[in-house]
C-alpha cells in the first residue's frame, strides 16, 4: 500500500503568499499534531490494546459469545485506524509499520497463501508476536487477523480445534498493539518527528520551511482522496453492476468496507477541522474551505447510507447508487484541495501516477 501511495504522490512546489507568516503556518501544523494526529493515534493503542485482551480471552475460553466479542473488537479497531491511517508520513513509515498493520490490496493474494500456509502447518514461530514482526507484512497485520477471525475455517475459533488458529490470531493482535504504541511514542517526542514538521528551518533536515511543512499537510488530502477513490471504491466498484468485484474491497469477510470509507473521509474532515487548515485561506477565498466542508457531510452521508455486507450492498440498486456517488463527491474534493485550495495559496500540483498519464 505505501508503494502505491508513493506512487500516487504529487511533486508539489508550495509558494505561500507572502502575507501567509510563518506563526499562521506553525499554528496549523501544531493544531493538525495536537488536535488531530495525537488524539487517533492515542486511540488506535486503545482500540488495539483493547482487541489484544478480547483475542486472549478468546484463546482462553472459547466460545461463540467470546468469538462476537473478538470479531466486534477487530471492527472497532479497523474502523479506528481508518481515521488515522491518512498520515502516511512520519514514524509509520518507518520500519514498514504501515504495510505491517495493513498489507493492501493483495493483488497476487500473496499474503491470503501465506496466512493460510502458516494456518495449515501450524506455524509456531507465528504465535510469538516478536517472531511475528519478523516475518513477511502481510502475516502480521489487519488483513492477516481478518481472515483468522472471519475467514474459512474461522468457526473452529470456539472450540479447541481453533486453538492454533486463536493463537496466531492472538499474537497478530499483540504485534498491531506494539506497532500502534510504537508510533504513538514516536508523535509525542518533544524532540522527534513533531518537532521538525513544526518547526521548520534551514538546518532541519526535513523541512526547511513553513512552506514544505504545509505541502506535507495538503498531500495528506490530495493522495488520500485518490487512494480512497482511485485504489479503494474503484477497486471494486465496477461502471456497470455485472463489473463489481466485491471480493476486491477491503475489509469484504468482515463487512467494514463502507465503515473504512466513512473512517477515512471522517480523519480527513477531522484533521483538516483540527489543523484550521482554511485559516491560511484569504477572505475572499474561504469560500473554499466552506465548499469543502460541504462536500465532507456529502461524502460522509453517502457512505453512511450502505451497510452490511459488500456484495448485498452492491446488488442494492439505492445503496449502489450510493457509491457511485460517494465517488464523485470525492472527485469534488480532490478539486476542491488539488487545485481550488491550492491555486489560492499560490501552489502549482505536478504529476499524478495514479491518473494514468
Amino acid at each position: 500500500m505505501a508503494r502505491i501511495v508513493l506512487a500516487a504522490s504529487l511533486a508539489l512546489f508550495v509558494a505561500l503568499p507572502a502575507a501567509q507568516s510563518n506563526e499562521a503556518s506553525d499554528k496549523v501544523i501544531s493544531g493538525a499534531i495536537e488536535g488531530f494526529i495525537r488524539p487517533a493515534y492515542g486511540k488506535l493503542v486503545e482500540a488495539s490494546t483493547t482487541l489484544g485482551r478480547s483475542m486472549a480471552t478468546l484463546c482462553a475460553a472459547p466460545s461463540d459469545g467470546n468469538l462476537d466479542a473478538a470479531r466486534a473488537q477487530f471492527s472497532a479497531t479497523t474502523a479506528t485506524w481508518s481515521q488515522i491511517e491518512i498520515i502516511r508520513f512520519g514514524p509509520i513509515t518507518e520500519q514498514n509499520r504501515l504495510e505491517r498493520i495493513l498489507f493492501w490490496p493483495d493483488r497476487k493474494g500473496t499474503g491470503l497463501k501465506q496466512v493460510q500456509a502458516a494456518l495449515a502447518d501450524k506455524d509456531e514461530t507465528a504465535t510469538d508476536a516478536a517472531r511475528l514482526a519478523q516475518k513477511s507484512v502481510a502475516m502480521q497485520g489487519l488483513g492477516a487477523l481478518e481472515f483468522v477471525l472471519f475467514g474459512t475455517g474461522a468457526d473452529d475459533l470456539t472450540g479447541a480445534e481453533g486453538a492454533y488458529r486463536c493463537a496466531y490470531g492472538k499474537a497478530i493482535s499483540g504485534n498491531i498493539g506494539s506497532i500502534a504504541s510504537e508510533v504513538d511514542a514516536a508523535w509525542r517526542d518533544d524532540k522527534g518527528f513533531a518537532a521538525q514538521w513544526k518547526h521548520p528551518g534551514a538546518e532541519n533536515p526535513l523541512y526547511r520551511d513553513a512552506t514544505e511543512a504545509v505541502t506535507e499537510l495538503l498531500e495528506v488530502y490530495v493522495n488520500g482522496l485518490e487512494l480512497v477513490r482511485d485504489v479503494r471504491v474503484n477497486g471494486f466498484l465496477g461502471e456497470e453492476a455485472k463489473a463489481d468485484k466485491p471480493k476486491q474491497a477491503l475489509y469484504w469477510r468482515s463487512q467494514g468496507t463502507a465503515a473504512s470509507l466513512g473512517g477515512n473521509i471522517s480523519g480527513m474532515k477531522a484533521l483538516f477541522d483540527a489543523s484550521q487548515f482554511g485559516s491560511l485561506l484569504s477572505d475572499d477565498s474561504r469560500w473554499v474551505a466552506q465548499s469543502i466542508e460541504f462536500e465532507f457531510a456529502n461524502a460522509q452521508n453517502a457512505v453512511a447510507a450502505v451497510s452490511g455486507p459488500i456484495d448485498a450492498a452492491l446488488a442494492d440498486t439505492e445503496m449502489r447508487s450510493k457509491l457511485g456517488y460517494f465517488g464523485v463527491v470525492t472527485s469534488s474534493l480532490s478539486e476542491l484541495f488539488g487545485t481550488r485550495l491550492a491555486g489560492a495559496l499560490g501552489l502549482t500540483a505536478g504529476f499524478s501516477s495514479l491518473d494514468g498519464d
